[in-house]
């Protein structure tokens, strides 16, 4: 299993239901790394997207206990969703948010696809900062880049001990 996250400074992700950035470079990535995958989320993610409708030409899974509707897989915990991301090669499986579902699945995936922003904005949600966290290493890191005066690079990280699920 992967996951795939846009970071500011302060490891920051997101603002009032939101993401901090909007950077079309970025918004390519995430698509064109994700676009016939399985993408994994909790239901405040799946209501922050466009119409509150699961991303197209993807297999949508969401975790949360409360949330119904069309287009998407819903699993109530853990073992339901693993049941579910165990029938797709691992490396198809990427976990896209929120904050808590990124805590809660962190230590299950191998792969970290990180855009790290230059800059820092008053967040109010966070994801681990993987610099610090033994287990995680930094294998690539891509040349800057720039969206109206905004600076960041693409990161991949690797975890040296994922956990079975």
């Amino acid at each position: 299993m992967n996951l795939i996250v846009a970071v500011d400074r302060n490891w920051g992700i997101g603002k009032d239901g939101k993401l901090l950035y909007s950077l079309p470079e970025d918004m390519r990535f995430f698509r064109e790394t994700t676009s016939g995958k399985v993408v994994v989320m909790g239901r405040g993610t799946l209501e922050s997207m466009p119409g509150g409708r699961p991303l197209k030409n993807r297999t949508n899974v969401v975790l949360s206990t409360s949330v119904q509707g069309e287009g998407f897989f819903a699993a109530r915990n853990l073992p339901e969703l693993f049941v579910q991301v165990k029938q797709y090669p691992p490396e198809d499986v990427f976990v896209i948010g929120g904050e808590s579902l990124y805590q809660s699945l962190l230590n299950y995936c191998s792969v970290a696809y990180i855009t790290k922003v230059e800059a820092a904005v008053n967040a109010d949600r966070f994801f681990p900062d993987l610099d610090r966290l033994d287990n995680w290493v930094l294998t690539s890191v891509s040349e800057s880049r720039e969206h109206e005066g905004t600076s960041f690079r693409f990161c991949k990280y690797e975890n040296k001990s994922p956990e079975p699920f």
